[in-house]
This record gives C-alpha cells, structure tokens and sequence, in this order.
C-alpha cells in the first residue's frame, strides 16, 4: 500500500525555519520524484518544489526560492523541505505527492498519490 506521510510542520515566527518530512512506504522511492505543494485556505494550490528520483533536478516556486531547499534520502525513503527566512504569506497546508516518472513536474495532475499534509503557520 502506497503512502505518504508529512510531518514537521508547526507555528513559527516570521523569519523562522522549519524542516517538513515526508517519509513513504509501499514503494521504492528511488524510482519516483516527490513533490511538495501547498495550499492556504481560500487560495489556489501552488507547486512548491520538486526533486526528482536520482536528486539530479529541482524546481522551486519562484517565491520561494532563494529561501526553500529540497532534498531525499532514499535509504530512509524520505524528502525533506527546509524551509527558511519564512513569511505569513507561507502560511498553509503542505502536502507531498508521488510523481508518477522519475523527472520533476509542476502540475498536479502528474502526482498520483498524496499525503493528508501538515500545516504550515506563519505569524508573530
């Protein structure tokens, strides 16, 4: 059975750090790029960043980008997030899914399992 689990998340102060984990079972995730994405209540959800299988490949959402990192170690099956210099406007639920092929996409529509997320608060 195909999971994903997320954790880490937590209130933070602006300016904060915070490290969220998605740990997955039922496959071997070297095979597959991960995804985190999010969503905050009465917005559209956002691709947040990618890696692909080997590690080789990332993408970042623009915002985030020069804040966020994202990185996988496969022999404990899970990625993480590190997200730092954080924002209210970061504040929202994050969830990882499993893309279905080794290389990155933005789309959600490419994901073909999803975790329950963990939420993100951001605010002083």
């Amino acid at each position: 059975q195909v999971q994903l689990v997320e954790s880490g998340g937590d209130l933070v102060q602006p300016g904060g750090s915070l490290r969220l984990s998605c740990t997955v079972s039922g496959f071997s995730l070297d095979s597959y790029a991960i995804g985190w994405f999010r969503q905050a209540p009465g917005k559209e959800q956002e691709a947040v960043a990618c890696i692909s299988s080997r590690g080789d490949s990332t993408f970042f959402l623009a915002s985030v980008n020069d804040r966020f990192t994202i990185s996988r170690d496969n022999a404990e099956k899970t990625v993480y997030l590190q997200m730092n210099r954080l924002k209210p406007e970061d504040t929202a639920n994050y969830y990882c899914g499993r893309r279905s092929a080794t290389y990155c996409s933005r789309f959600a529509g490419a994901y073909d399992y999803w975790g329950q997320g963990t939420q993100v608060t951001v605010s002083s």
